[in-house]
Protein backbone atom coordinates (compact mmCIF):
# COMPACT_ATOMS: atom_id res chain seq x y z
CA UNK A 1 0.00 0.00 0.00
CA UNK A 2 1.16 3.26 -0.93
CA UNK A 3 2.60 5.61 2.17
CA UNK A 4 2.45 8.90 -0.17
CA UNK A 5 0.30 9.88 -2.90
CA UNK A 6 0.54 12.28 -5.44
CA UNK A 7 -2.68 13.70 -6.37
CA UNK A 8 -3.95 15.93 -9.23
CA UNK A 9 -5.35 18.22 -7.17
CA UNK A 10 -8.34 21.21 -8.31
CA UNK A 11 -9.60 21.94 -4.85
CA UNK A 12 -13.42 21.12 -6.52
CA UNK A 13 -15.74 18.84 -5.08
CA UNK A 14 -14.44 15.56 -6.43
CA UNK A 15 -10.88 16.20 -6.32
CA UNK A 16 -11.68 17.20 -2.49
CA UNK A 17 -13.30 13.86 -1.69
CA UNK A 18 -10.68 11.83 -3.41
CA UNK A 19 -7.82 13.96 -0.89
CA UNK A 20 -9.49 12.44 2.20
CA UNK A 21 -10.76 9.18 0.45
CA UNK A 22 -6.71 8.53 -0.41
CA UNK A 23 -6.11 9.60 3.33
CA UNK A 24 -8.35 7.23 5.15
CA UNK A 25 -8.60 4.15 2.69
CA UNK A 26 -4.69 3.79 2.10
CA UNK A 27 -3.81 5.59 5.29
CA UNK A 28 -1.51 7.81 2.75
CA UNK A 29 0.30 11.57 3.25
CA UNK A 30 -1.73 13.40 0.17
CA UNK A 31 0.89 15.43 -1.96
CA UNK A 32 -1.64 17.83 -3.90
CA UNK A 33 -0.63 19.44 -7.36
CA UNK A 34 -2.18 21.84 -8.96
CA UNK A 35 -1.25 22.97 -12.36
CA UNK A 36 -2.22 26.59 -13.37
CA UNK A 37 -2.86 26.13 -17.29
CA UNK A 38 -4.66 28.83 -17.15
CA UNK A 39 -8.34 27.56 -16.10
CA UNK A 40 -8.91 30.81 -13.93
CA UNK A 41 -9.48 31.71 -10.56
CA UNK A 42 -9.91 28.56 -8.79
CA UNK A 43 -6.15 27.97 -9.34
CA UNK A 44 -5.95 30.81 -5.95
CA UNK A 45 -8.17 28.40 -3.79
CA UNK A 46 -6.55 25.36 -4.19
CA UNK A 47 -3.86 26.21 -1.77
CA UNK A 48 -6.08 27.31 1.18
CA UNK A 49 -8.05 24.24 0.36
CA UNK A 50 -5.67 21.79 0.47
CA UNK A 51 -4.18 23.23 3.70
CA UNK A 52 -7.35 22.39 5.07
CA UNK A 53 -7.38 19.17 3.95
CA UNK A 54 -4.22 18.77 6.27
CA UNK A 55 -1.96 18.68 3.10
CA UNK A 56 1.53 19.73 4.26
CA UNK A 57 3.36 19.51 0.85
CA UNK A 58 1.19 21.70 -1.97
CA UNK A 59 2.68 22.32 -5.54
CA UNK A 60 1.09 24.71 -7.03
CA UNK A 61 2.72 25.98 -10.74
CA UNK A 62 2.17 28.15 -13.31
CA UNK A 63 2.59 26.59 -16.46
CA UNK A 64 0.62 28.33 -18.56
CA UNK A 65 4.12 29.10 -21.19
CA UNK A 66 5.19 25.47 -21.22
CA UNK A 67 1.38 24.51 -22.18
CA UNK A 68 0.94 26.50 -24.86
CA UNK A 69 4.66 26.52 -25.88
CA UNK A 70 5.77 22.91 -25.58
CA UNK A 71 1.82 21.29 -26.41
CA UNK A 72 -0.54 23.09 -28.10
CA UNK A 73 1.90 24.83 -30.01
CA UNK A 74 3.73 21.72 -31.50
CA UNK A 75 0.06 20.52 -31.94
CA UNK A 76 -1.02 22.92 -34.05
CA UNK A 77 2.00 22.47 -36.29
CA UNK A 78 0.12 19.62 -37.53
CA UNK A 79 -3.26 21.66 -38.47
CA UNK A 80 -4.36 19.16 -35.69
CA UNK A 81 -8.01 18.22 -35.58
CA UNK A 82 -9.90 14.73 -34.27
CA UNK A 83 -12.25 13.74 -36.38
CA UNK A 84 -12.47 17.10 -38.23
CA UNK A 85 -13.72 19.62 -36.06
CA UNK A 86 -12.15 18.95 -32.19
CA UNK A 87 -9.35 21.16 -31.44
CA UNK A 88 -8.26 18.80 -28.45
CA UNK A 89 -8.48 21.47 -26.18
CA UNK A 90 -8.44 19.14 -23.30
CA UNK A 91 -6.85 16.44 -24.48
CA UNK A 92 -3.61 18.21 -25.02
CA UNK A 93 -3.22 19.57 -21.40
CA UNK A 94 -3.21 15.73 -19.91
CA UNK A 95 -0.06 15.16 -21.08
CA UNK A 96 2.18 17.86 -19.33
CA UNK A 97 0.07 17.13 -15.93
CA UNK A 98 0.69 13.84 -16.52
CA UNK A 99 4.88 14.38 -16.86
CA UNK A 100 4.37 16.94 -13.42
CA UNK A 101 2.72 14.40 -11.59
CA UNK A 102 5.32 11.55 -11.98
CA UNK A 103 8.21 14.33 -11.58
CA UNK A 104 6.42 15.41 -8.36
CA UNK A 105 6.30 11.61 -7.24
CA UNK A 106 10.12 11.41 -7.61
CA UNK A 107 10.89 14.50 -6.31
CA UNK A 108 8.56 13.97 -2.95
CA UNK A 109 9.45 10.03 -2.59
CA UNK A 110 6.49 9.09 -3.51
CA UNK A 111 5.32 5.82 -5.03
CA UNK A 112 2.03 6.52 -6.44
CA UNK A 113 0.07 9.08 -7.89
CA UNK A 114 -3.97 9.83 -8.18
CA UNK A 115 -6.58 11.51 -10.01
CA UNK A 116 -10.08 12.62 -10.76
CA UNK A 117 -10.95 11.25 -14.24
CA UNK A 118 -13.93 9.45 -13.67
CA UNK A 119 -13.79 5.62 -15.52
CA UNK A 120 -16.33 6.49 -18.02
CA UNK A 121 -14.07 9.33 -20.13
CA UNK A 122 -11.27 10.05 -21.97
CA UNK A 123 -8.98 11.29 -19.20
CA UNK A 124 -8.33 8.36 -17.36
CA UNK A 125 -6.82 6.46 -20.65
CA UNK A 126 -4.68 10.09 -20.97
CA UNK A 127 -3.21 10.59 -17.31
CA UNK A 128 -2.01 6.79 -17.19
CA UNK A 129 -1.13 6.17 -20.40
CA UNK A 130 1.14 9.31 -19.83
CA UNK A 131 2.25 8.36 -16.03
CA UNK A 132 3.23 4.49 -17.09
CA UNK A 133 5.47 6.42 -20.50
CA UNK A 134 7.03 7.97 -18.08
CA UNK A 135 7.58 5.71 -15.03
CA UNK A 136 6.86 2.19 -15.72
CA UNK A 137 6.93 1.33 -12.44
CA UNK A 138 4.49 4.29 -10.54
CA UNK A 139 1.02 3.14 -8.70
CA UNK A 140 -2.03 5.12 -10.03
CA UNK A 141 -5.13 4.97 -8.35
CA UNK A 142 -7.92 6.29 -10.11
CA UNK A 143 -11.08 6.73 -7.10
CA UNK A 144 -13.72 6.39 -9.80
CA UNK A 145 -13.30 3.16 -10.20
CA UNK A 146 -12.94 1.80 -6.70
CA UNK A 147 -15.40 3.65 -4.65
CA UNK A 148 -18.95 3.94 -4.67
CA UNK A 149 -19.72 7.34 -4.30
CA UNK A 150 -21.79 7.55 -7.75
CA UNK A 151 -23.41 10.90 -7.62
CA UNK A 152 -23.04 14.51 -6.70
CA UNK A 153 -25.20 13.72 -3.59
CA UNK A 154 -22.78 10.88 -2.19
CA UNK A 155 -20.28 13.12 -2.86
CA UNK A 156 -21.90 15.65 -0.74
CA UNK A 157 -22.88 13.27 1.83
CA UNK A 158 -19.20 12.01 2.23
CA UNK A 159 -18.23 15.70 3.03
CA UNK A 160 -20.51 16.14 5.88
CA UNK A 161 -19.41 12.74 7.32
CA UNK A 162 -16.09 13.38 7.19
CA UNK A 163 -15.51 17.53 7.60
CA UNK A 164 -14.48 18.15 4.27
CA UNK A 165 -15.21 21.97 3.69
CA UNK A 166 -16.06 22.08 -0.01
CA UNK A 167 -18.50 25.52 -1.22
CA UNK A 168 -20.45 23.45 -4.26
CA UNK A 169 -23.73 24.74 -3.71
CA UNK A 170 -27.02 24.02 -6.67
CA UNK A 171 -27.36 27.81 -7.03
CA UNK A 172 -25.34 29.83 -9.71
CA UNK A 173 -22.97 26.57 -10.03
CA UNK A 174 -22.88 25.80 -13.75
CA UNK A 175 -24.71 22.45 -14.10
CA UNK A 176 -22.13 21.19 -16.86
CA UNK A 177 -19.04 19.54 -16.48
CA UNK A 178 -16.50 22.15 -17.37
CA UNK A 179 -12.61 22.04 -18.53
CA UNK A 180 -10.84 25.09 -19.46
CA UNK A 181 -7.34 26.12 -19.75
CA UNK A 182 -5.58 28.92 -21.93
CA UNK A 183 -6.71 26.81 -25.46
CA UNK A 184 -10.35 26.02 -24.37
CA UNK A 185 -13.14 25.72 -22.73
CA UNK A 186 -15.50 22.42 -22.83
CA UNK A 187 -18.79 21.60 -21.45
CA UNK A 188 -20.39 18.13 -21.06
CA UNK A 189 -22.92 16.50 -18.87
CA UNK A 190 -26.82 18.08 -17.88
CA UNK A 191 -29.13 18.61 -21.08
CA UNK A 192 -26.16 17.99 -23.43
CA UNK A 193 -26.64 14.88 -22.84
CA UNK A 194 -29.54 14.69 -25.77
CA UNK A 195 -27.67 15.41 -28.40
CA UNK A 196 -30.49 16.83 -30.23
CA UNK A 197 -31.01 19.45 -27.61
CA UNK A 198 -29.26 23.09 -28.44
CA UNK A 199 -27.09 24.70 -25.54
CA UNK A 200 -28.66 27.45 -23.59
CA UNK A 201 -26.92 30.66 -24.78
CA UNK A 202 -26.27 31.45 -21.37
CA UNK A 203 -24.22 28.20 -21.58
CA UNK A 204 -21.28 29.69 -23.42
CA UNK A 205 -18.12 31.92 -21.29
CA UNK A 206 -15.52 33.29 -23.56
CA UNK A 207 -17.76 34.10 -27.10
CA UNK A 208 -20.70 36.41 -27.71
CA UNK A 209 -23.09 34.91 -29.84
CA UNK A 210 -22.41 35.23 -33.42
CA UNK A 211 -25.13 37.79 -34.31
CA UNK A 212 -24.22 39.98 -31.27
CA UNK A 213 -20.96 40.42 -32.37
CA UNK A 214 -19.63 43.88 -34.07
CA UNK A 215 -21.39 44.75 -37.20
CA UNK A 216 -17.68 46.32 -37.83
CA UNK A 217 -14.96 43.71 -39.00
CA UNK A 218 -11.23 43.74 -37.01
CA UNK A 219 -8.15 42.93 -39.18
CA UNK A 220 -5.21 41.23 -37.73
CA UNK A 221 -1.92 40.25 -38.89
CA UNK A 222 -0.16 37.19 -37.40
CA UNK A 223 3.25 36.46 -37.58
CA UNK A 224 5.00 33.32 -37.89
CA UNK A 225 8.30 31.67 -37.51
CA UNK A 226 9.02 27.98 -38.05
CA UNK A 227 5.59 27.32 -37.84
CA UNK A 228 4.44 29.19 -34.43
CA UNK A 229 2.86 32.56 -34.16
CA UNK A 230 5.21 35.12 -32.46
CA UNK A 231 3.42 38.70 -32.78
CA UNK A 232 0.04 39.93 -33.61
CA UNK A 233 -0.31 43.24 -35.57
CA UNK A 234 3.74 43.04 -35.22
CA UNK A 235 3.95 43.39 -31.28
CA UNK A 236 5.73 40.01 -30.43
CA UNK A 237 4.37 38.33 -27.58
CA UNK A 238 5.36 35.18 -25.33
CA UNK A 239 3.25 32.01 -26.46
CA UNK A 240 1.22 31.96 -23.44
CA UNK A 241 0.27 35.58 -24.13
CA UNK A 242 -0.60 35.87 -27.76
CA UNK A 243 -2.78 33.06 -27.43
CA UNK A 244 -4.69 34.51 -24.82
CA UNK A 245 -5.04 37.65 -26.88
CA UNK A 246 -6.52 35.57 -29.38
CA UNK A 247 -9.04 34.10 -26.74
CA UNK A 248 -10.35 37.65 -26.62
CA UNK A 249 -9.80 38.97 -30.07
CA UNK A 250 -12.33 35.73 -31.36
CA UNK A 251 -14.33 35.68 -28.06
CA UNK A 252 -15.12 39.23 -28.94
CA UNK A 253 -16.34 38.27 -32.72
CA UNK A 254 -17.83 34.94 -31.87
CA UNK A 255 -15.76 32.99 -33.10
CA UNK A 256 -14.65 29.80 -31.93
CA UNK A 257 -18.19 27.97 -30.89
CA UNK A 258 -18.22 23.90 -31.59
CA UNK A 259 -20.75 21.39 -31.08
CA UNK A 260 -19.47 17.75 -31.72
CA UNK A 261 -20.40 14.19 -30.97
CA UNK A 262 -17.00 12.72 -30.66
CA UNK A 263 -15.90 9.37 -30.04
CA UNK A 264 -14.45 8.37 -27.28
CA UNK A 265 -11.49 5.76 -26.77
CA UNK A 266 -13.24 3.73 -24.53
CA UNK A 267 -15.84 3.08 -26.75
CA UNK A 268 -18.83 5.19 -26.18
CA UNK A 269 -20.01 8.55 -28.13
CA UNK A 270 -20.29 11.72 -26.26
CA UNK A 271 -21.33 15.34 -26.92
CA UNK A 272 -19.38 17.78 -25.73
CA UNK A 273 -19.07 21.79 -26.84
CA UNK A 274 -16.30 23.95 -27.33
CA UNK A 275 -15.10 27.74 -26.76
CA UNK A 276 -11.75 27.63 -28.86
CA UNK A 277 -11.57 31.45 -30.21
CA UNK A 278 -7.89 31.14 -30.39
CA UNK A 279 -6.91 28.28 -31.51
CA UNK A 280 -9.91 28.49 -34.31
CA UNK A 281 -7.84 31.72 -35.66
CA UNK A 282 -5.15 29.65 -35.38
CA UNK A 283 -5.51 27.16 -37.08
CA UNK A 284 -6.87 29.12 -39.97
CA UNK A 285 -3.84 31.43 -40.12
CA UNK A 286 -1.16 28.56 -40.01
CA UNK A 287 -3.11 26.87 -42.83
CA UNK A 288 -2.84 30.27 -44.94
CA UNK A 289 0.73 30.64 -44.47
CA UNK A 290 1.95 26.97 -44.87
CA UNK A 291 -0.22 27.45 -48.72
CA UNK A 292 2.67 29.61 -49.86
CA UNK A 293 5.72 28.27 -47.91
CA UNK A 294 5.54 24.14 -47.78
CA UNK A 295 6.14 21.86 -51.23
CA UNK A 296 2.95 20.85 -52.57
CA UNK A 297 3.94 16.85 -51.65
CA UNK A 298 5.03 18.18 -48.24
CA UNK A 299 1.55 19.78 -47.40
CA UNK A 300 -0.19 16.63 -48.62
CA UNK A 301 2.16 13.92 -46.29
CA UNK A 302 0.95 16.48 -43.31
CA UNK A 303 -2.87 16.52 -44.25
CA UNK A 304 -2.50 12.54 -44.26
CA UNK A 305 -0.86 11.94 -41.60
CA UNK A 306 -2.64 14.18 -39.28
CA UNK A 307 -5.76 12.47 -38.64
CA UNK A 308 -3.51 9.74 -37.13
CA UNK A 309 -1.53 12.40 -34.95
CA UNK A 310 -4.95 13.71 -33.87
CA UNK A 311 -6.36 10.40 -33.13
CA UNK A 312 -2.89 9.43 -30.89
CA UNK A 313 -3.10 12.99 -29.12
CA UNK A 314 -7.05 12.11 -28.18
CA UNK A 315 -6.38 8.52 -26.97
CA UNK A 316 -3.40 9.71 -24.76
CA UNK A 317 -0.35 8.95 -26.69
CA UNK A 318 1.70 12.00 -26.79
CA UNK A 319 4.69 10.10 -24.85
CA UNK A 320 4.30 6.99 -27.15
CA UNK A 321 7.35 6.78 -29.75
CA UNK A 322 5.17 7.16 -32.84
CA UNK A 323 3.98 10.43 -31.57
CA UNK A 324 7.63 11.56 -30.92
CA UNK A 325 8.46 10.15 -34.80
CA UNK A 326 5.61 12.03 -36.23
CA UNK A 327 6.73 15.43 -34.07
CA UNK A 328 10.30 15.78 -35.57
CA UNK A 329 8.78 15.14 -39.25
CA UNK A 330 6.06 18.06 -38.57
CA UNK A 331 8.46 20.05 -36.93
CA UNK A 332 11.19 19.75 -39.57
CA UNK A 333 8.37 20.63 -42.11
CA UNK A 334 7.82 23.75 -40.50
CA UNK A 335 11.62 25.47 -40.84
CA UNK A 336 10.80 27.10 -44.13
CA UNK A 337 7.03 28.68 -42.73
CA UNK A 338 7.70 31.95 -41.66
CA UNK A 339 5.64 35.07 -42.56
CA UNK A 340 2.72 37.06 -42.07
CA UNK A 341 -1.14 36.30 -42.83
CA UNK A 342 -3.79 39.10 -42.47
CA UNK A 343 -7.03 38.06 -41.24
CA UNK A 344 -10.65 39.24 -41.18
CA UNK A 345 -12.63 38.44 -37.90
CA UNK A 346 -16.50 38.88 -37.60
CA UNK A 347 -19.63 37.24 -36.91
CA UNK A 348 -18.18 34.03 -35.89
CA UNK A 349 -16.30 33.73 -39.20
CA UNK A 350 -12.27 33.78 -39.62
CA UNK A 351 -11.38 35.26 -43.19
CA UNK A 352 -7.98 34.88 -44.62
CA UNK A 353 -7.02 38.54 -46.19
CA UNK A 354 -3.53 38.31 -47.14
CA UNK A 355 -0.25 35.97 -46.34
CA UNK A 356 3.41 37.08 -47.07
CA UNK A 357 6.13 34.97 -46.87
CA UNK A 358 9.27 37.10 -48.57
CA UNK A 359 12.17 35.00 -48.01
CA UNK A 360 10.10 31.10 -48.00
CA UNK A 361 7.18 31.79 -50.41
CA UNK A 362 6.92 29.33 -53.33
CA UNK A 363 4.39 31.21 -55.10
CA UNK A 364 5.69 32.61 -58.11
CA UNK A 365 3.31 35.40 -59.81
CA UNK A 366 5.30 34.94 -63.13
CA UNK A 367 4.55 31.24 -63.17
CA UNK A 368 0.64 31.55 -61.98
CA UNK A 369 -0.30 34.55 -64.42
CA UNK A 370 -2.98 34.82 -66.74
CA UNK A 371 -1.06 37.18 -68.55
CA UNK A 372 2.12 36.70 -70.70
CA UNK A 373 4.42 35.08 -68.18
CA UNK A 374 7.59 35.34 -70.61
CA UNK A 375 8.22 32.13 -71.47
CA UNK A 376 8.39 30.83 -67.27
CA UNK A 377 6.00 28.05 -68.06
CA UNK A 378 5.81 26.33 -71.60
CA UNK A 379 1.83 25.05 -71.74
CA UNK A 380 2.68 22.75 -74.30
CA UNK A 381 4.59 20.62 -71.89
CA UNK A 382 1.14 19.91 -70.00
CA UNK A 383 0.46 17.46 -73.03
CA UNK A 384 2.79 14.82 -72.24
CA UNK A 385 2.19 14.97 -69.26
CA UNK A 386 -1.87 14.60 -69.27
CA UNK A 387 -1.06 11.70 -72.34
CA UNK A 388 1.36 10.01 -69.18
CA UNK A 389 -1.72 10.15 -66.53
CA UNK A 390 -3.96 9.31 -69.29
CA UNK A 391 -3.00 6.10 -69.91
CA UNK A 392 -3.61 3.99 -67.77
CA UNK A 393 -7.08 5.36 -67.79
CA UNK A 394 -7.35 4.95 -71.66
CA UNK A 395 -6.23 1.14 -71.31
CA UNK A 396 -8.45 0.50 -68.87
CA UNK A 397 -11.22 2.19 -71.26
CA UNK A 398 -10.36 -0.12 -74.03
CA UNK A 399 -10.48 -3.42 -72.12
CA UNK A 400 -14.28 -2.22 -71.39
CA UNK A 401 -13.55 -1.36 -67.69
CA UNK A 402 -15.69 1.41 -66.66
CA UNK A 403 -15.51 3.03 -63.77
CA UNK A 404 -18.96 4.21 -63.42
CA UNK A 405 -21.80 3.17 -64.92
Amino acid sequence: MASKIVLAYSGGLDTSVICRWLQETYQAEVVTFTADIGQGKEVDLARAKAQAMGVTEIFIEDLRREFVRDYVFPMFRANTLYEGEYLLGTSIARPLIARRLVEIAAETGATAISHGATGKGNDQVRFELGAYALNPDITVIAPWREWDLNSREALMNYCEQHQIPVDYTRGDKSPYSMDANLLHISYEGDRLEDPWVEPDEDMWRWTVAPEAAPDRAEIIELDFVEGDPVAIDGEQMFAEALLLRLNELGGAHGIGRNDIVENRYVGMKARGCYETPGGTILLKAHRAIESITLDREVMHMKDDLMPRYAKLIYNGYWWSPERKLLQVMLDESQKPVNGRVRLKLYKGVVSVLGRSAPQDSLYDADVVTFEDDGGAYHQADATGFIRLNALRLRLGARKGRKLVE
